[in-house]
């Protein structure tokens, strides 16, 4: 099979699992790696390079899970309902990656595309983990663009907080994919069209 082939089953294979799907195995640490070391081959506008990640795991998570429901306190007070979906979020997943964006020193490129470029090394990671049989949630909300979480992942005030990338395998069989409308429906072409095929 064409590498273009390959890239393109995986692209179109890659779904979202929630981490109440996962397994709670535990990922051995050299593919966790793997998935770390292609977002480091996202494309970084003058190699800013400014993805950041923390990550929680084994021990570690009970961190995580004391920081989540704490947050959710200082919003809206005690609610075990949350807790629980929490806590079980954190404990199915083998490893979560707290996901930051740490502005780099030219001030010429605009904070958008520091976070777009962040975006992109989360997509790396996504395929990556799809390619190696493993799973994915990005989790952002309210909580995941929050000062607080910046702060945890240890980055500025001229920095971002981008959310959680929950990894895991997952213990259910991934729906088939499906989009809306086709990319004929979502593109418009200016100075003609080739009817050829590559």
């Amino acid at each position: 099979m064409r590498t273009a082939s390959i890239l393109r089953e995986i692209i179109e294979n890659r779904r979202t699992t929630k981490p109440d799907r996962f397994t709670g195995e535990v990922i051995p640490e050299p593919l966790v790696r793997e998935v770390l070391e292609s977002a480091n081959w996202a494309p970084t506008h003058g190699f800013t390079e400014p993805w950041r990640f923390t990550i929680w795991t084994g021990d570690g998570k009970s961190e995580l899970v004391d920081f989540l429901i704490q947050w959710d306190e200082s919003r809206s007070g005690r609610n075990e309902v949350r807790e629980e979906k929490r806590m079980k979020s954190v404990e199915s997943s083998s490893h979560i990656i707290g996901i930051g964006m740490k502005r780099g020193e030219n001030p010429k490129i605009p904070f958008l595309e520091e976070v777009c470029s962040v975006a992109m090394a989360v997509q790396n990671m996504w395929l990556t983990a799809h390619s190696l049989g493993l799973s994915g949630y990005w989790s952002t909300g309210e909580i995941g663009w929050s000062d607080e979480l910046r702060d945890l992942l240890g980055l500025g005030e001229e920095d971002q907080a981008m959310g959680f990338f929950y990894l895991g395998k997952s213990a259910i069989q991934p729906l088939p994919g499906r989009r809306i409308t086709t990319i004929d429906d979502k593109t418009k072409w200016v100075g003609g069209q080739t009817s050829e095929t590559p």
